[in-house]
């Protein structure tokens, strides 16, 4: 006999709903969240002008076909390109993420809050100039440092307890439903809107994570998050257009998110949807490398001067960790790419004893053909400490610590070097926002002249003048 399915309507999901009620309702009162929201603006520019140095990155830009025109258009900082938003939003999205330099966050999904911020810039200048245009008032920046900060929080929370890496799925999925939310809402789009784009968001699914992991690490890790934000973008558009959504998107028996793609498992919010991220962010200040090997980047770089000059003496090296990292950046064997080095902590390590530092050439092929690091991967051990799991998912330490320790071949070792927090850390702010800020000075300095520089640094750093600043005149400061 055939069973018979019965229509019935159906009430939102709770997820989506709450995603949607933040994104159009929530009011952002935390001072230190909206501080912090300037600095993941410096911070993230700045790792994208770092990036237009790469070719690799830079093929990606511009337009599809060559000479498009958009009235209107959203510009990509750093520069002259005038691009529809949804492109421009992948242009954006690309630079970011391309050194693997931004902001992270780690919990049960890991990620990078600031990939949204492709799709919330573009929207917003888009926005901006087709108001002027119209004779009227521009968006202003402290509407987007509020966005930046939601984007952050619907993110982060759906990644404090629903694991997409253990489904064999990427992270980039949040960063599609956190872009699809607050520009859905920038869009003028009411809390139904938001629900039918992020609906549409959820059945988009993510992309497989096969090529963050060997034997298949490579690039497209680095324009992922840019082809997501823009993905955000589209959705939003469309629903804002009038497109429907799907209520049950995640629960559908059989057909939804949670059946198909999540093991059966009911995704769930750990936490009200306020600003915890934005305060909790982790910026990576010193070292573009992946975030479970910050601490040990430091651990060596503080051991390089008594190991120096006895690389050739050294027997093992020990690297004592947490599970995420042996999970995700434990790599025996050859490595075949800059995308594959920037994910291996015993190369990171290697960097570090070996040359006292580690910023993003170290990763191309002329440097890694130095024998000494392959020598020095070859005899590194990594170990579990199970307090640094635990205290990796606390949510009042939020640690990512690593160990490390060089023996030598007459019995002799070095100390060994054992950092819980790294620089970027909550925890650290007074000791890195100043570097930060130099980071970010150092990283305009590689694409604007000294004058241009200036007077986006000015602008930058005061956060009264730059939150009652128009959008599209902050745009123009990055034009090339």
């Amino acid at each position: 006999m055939t069973e018979v399915k019965i229509n019935k309507a159906q009430s939102t999901d709770q997820v989506m709903d709450r995603i949607a009620e933040y994104a159009v309702y929530g009011n952002i009162t935390s001072e230190e969240a909206l501080e912090t929201a300037q600095y993941v603006l410096m911070d993230t520019l700045g790792c994208g002008f770092l990036a237009l140095r790469y070719p690799e990155c830079t093929k990606h830009l511009g337009p599809i076909v060559p000479g498009t025109v958009v009235p209107n258009g959203s510009r990509v900082p750093g520069t002259s390109y005038e691009l529809d938003p949804v492109h421009a939003a992948f242009n954006i999205g690309c630079m970011i993420r391309w050194l693997d330099y931004n902001d992270t966050w780690l919990a049960a999904e890991w990620g990078h809050p600031s990939d949204n911020l492709g799709g919330i810039l573009a929207i917003s200048d888009y926005i901006s100039r087709k108001r002027i245009s119209e004779g009227k008032e521009p968006l202003k920046m402290d509407d987007v440092l509020e966005n930046i900060v939601k984007a952050h929080e619907i993110q982060g929370v759906l990644a404090l307890e629903n694991s997409l890496n253990r489904e064999g799925l990427d992270h980039v999925l949040y960063v599609k439903i956190a872009t699809t939310a607050v520009v859905t809402a920038m869009l003028g789009g009411s809390k139904e809107d938001v629900v039918n784009a992020v609906s549409q968001a959820w059945i988009d699914n993510s992309s497989l994570r096969t090529y963050r992991h060997a034997p298949n690490t490579g690039s497209r890790k680095s324009w992922a998050a840019g082809d997501a934000t823009s993905r955000g973008v589209r959705l939003a558009l469309m629903t804002m257009n009038g497109e429907m959504g799907y209520k049950t998107a995640l629960s559908a028996p059989g057909w939804g998110f949670q059946d198909v793609l999540f093991g059966g498992k009911e995704l769930t919010l750990a936490r009200p949807f306020d600003s915890y991220v934005m305060e909790n962010i982790l910026f990576k200040i010193s070292f573009p490398a992946e975030f479970h090997a910050q601490t040990a980047a430091e651990a060596a770089i503080q051991l390089h001067d008594q190991v120096k000059g006895r690389i050739d003496e050294i027997e093992r090296v020990t690297i004592t960790t947490h599970e995420s990292a042996i999970r995700i950046i434990d790599k025996k064997g050859p490595l075949h790419n800059p995308a594959d080095r920037d994910h291996c902590l015993q190369y990171i390590t290697a960097i570090g004893l070996l040359y006292g530092c580690l910023n993003a050439d170290h990763y191309e092929d002329d440097v890694a053909a130095n024998p000494e690091i392959d020598r020095l991967r070859n005899i590194m051990v990594t170990i579990e400490n199970e307090q640094y799991s635990k205290d990796y998912l606390d949510p009042d330490k939020r640690s990512i610590a690593n160990a490390v320790q060089v023996f030598f071949n007459d019995g002799t070792s070095t100390e060994e070097i054992a950092i819980e927090y790294p620089i970027g850390h909550r925890r650290r702010r007074d000791e890195g926002i100043p570097l930060l800020l130099n980071k970010f000075q150092n990283n305009l300095k590689t694409r604007f002249p000294f004058r241009q520089v200036n007077r986006i640094l000015n602008l930058c750093e005061d956060y009264d003048e730059l939150t009652d600043t128009p959008v599209n005149q902050f745009m123009e400061l990055f034009k090339i």
